[in-house]
């Protein structure tokens, strides 16, 4: 993903380190790091943030200031929309529906075309369209805490749903289902990283509870 860099794993004095790069010593014991046992290799820890406009027909969302990395604290207001399929984010502000080609570039990601919808795909962006120019999502309906992003999202996945002749979600279940899993994973990464970048390294105990983030 642009603007960051990628978190690597390696073990060494028995413990667990994540770094930016490989250095050449380990930072607690300064032993050269050469050749090591396969199970100490490096291994480098996947993003779970992605470029948004890169993806297609998803749920995306981000801080509404600022990004997870570097802004997020647990607590910040989060901004949502959907992708239609070249990336352009549908989003609800007191703008009215807002279409973005870019500032979604470090999202969290929901798709939601599953196995068996694909068919959906040709007519997603007419059904995109068309549901946001409902007079619902006029400038003046926005209510900060009741008519907002989440409502302009939730509302068209449920009728996609109800298109496809499935049951409908209400927020509290698509935040624990789908929201919730991928901002706590998105928090204990964004831990290590801001570890790292401060202190160059960061270290866990095997022993540890923390011994198996993302």
């Amino acid at each position: 993903m642009q603007g960051t860099e990628p978190l690597i794993k390696f073990n060494h004095c028995k413990r667990s380190i994540y770094s930016f790069r490989v250095p050449r010593c380990c930072p607690l014991c300064q032993e050269a790091l050469g050749s090591v046992e396969v199970a100490d290799a490096p291994v480098s820890i996947p993003s779970p943030f992605s470029n948004g406009h890169q993806e297609k027909c998803s749920f995306l969302f981000r801080p509404t200031q600022g990004t997870f990395l570097r802004e997020y604290n647990g607590r910040s207001n989060l901004h949502v929309g959907i992708t239609n399929t070249n990336g352009v984010v549908y989003n609800y502000d007191g703008c009215g529906v807002r279409r973005d080609k870019a500032g979604w570039e470090q999202s969290l990601t929901v798709p939601l075309l599953q196995p068996g919808m694909l068919g959906l795909q040709d007519q997603w962006d007419r059904y995109l369209e068309d549901f946001s120019a409902h007079e619902a999502w006029l400038p003046h309906r926005y209510e900060e805490d009741h008519h907002n992003c989440y409502s302009y999202s939730l509302m068209f996945i449920n009728c996609i749903l109800a298109t496809e002749g499935k049951g409908q979600l209400d927020k509290t279940e698509f935040t624990e289902k789908y929201v919730v899993p991928r901002a706590k994973l998105a928090s204990k990464y964004i831990t290590l990283y801001r570890a790292v970048e401060q202190h160059g390294f960061y270290v866990i105990d095997h022993a540890s509870p923390e011994a198996h983030p993302p």
